[in-house]
C-alpha cells in the first residue's frame, strides 16, 4: 500500500502502514466486543447457546474467507485460530464474570458485617 500521492497528504492519510497503536487499538476492540458478547451468552450458563454461537462464528468465518480464495490449508488455519480465539475469549469472559460475582458478594458481606456492628 505504498502509494506516492499518499505521502503528500497530511496527517494519518499519509501513513501507508498502520502504526502499532492503530493495530493494538483494533485488536483491543475485537477482544472487548468478543468478551462482552460471550459474557452475555455465558451469563445464561447455557452450554447449547455457547456451542451454537461458536458454530455460527465458524460458519461466518468460512463465509468471510471464501472471497479471498484461501487454500484449504490457510482456511483450516484461520478456522483453528478462530476456535482458539473463541475459547480464550470464553475463558476470559468466565473469569471476568467470576471476579465480578466475587467482588459483589464481598461487598454484600462487608455491608452485612458493618450493619451488625
Amino acid at each position: 500500500m505504498l502509494i506516492m500521492d499518499r505521502d503528500c497528504k497530511r496527517g494519518g492519510e499519509r501513513f501507508a502502514i498502520p502504526t502499532q497503536g492503530e493495530v493494538q487499538g483494533k485488536l483491543t476492540v475485537l477482544e472487548v466486543v468478543a468478551i462482552t458478547c460471550l459474557r452475555e451468552v455465558l451469563a445464561s450458563k447455557n452450554a447449547f447457546a455457547v456451542a451454537a454461537l461458536k458454530k455460527k462464528v465458524l460458519r461466518a468465518m468460512k463465509e468471510q474467507c471464501e472471497p479471498f480464495g484461501l487454500s484449504s490449508e490457510d482456511e483450516t488455519s484461520v478456522l483453528e485460530y478462530a476456535c482458539e480465539f473463541f475459547e480464550e475469549a470464553s475463558k476470559e469472559a468466565a473469569r471476568q464474570a467470576a471476579t465480578k460475582v466475587a467482588a459483589k458478594s464481598a461487598g454484600t458481606a462487608r455491608s452485612r458485617a458493618s450493619g451488625h456492628g
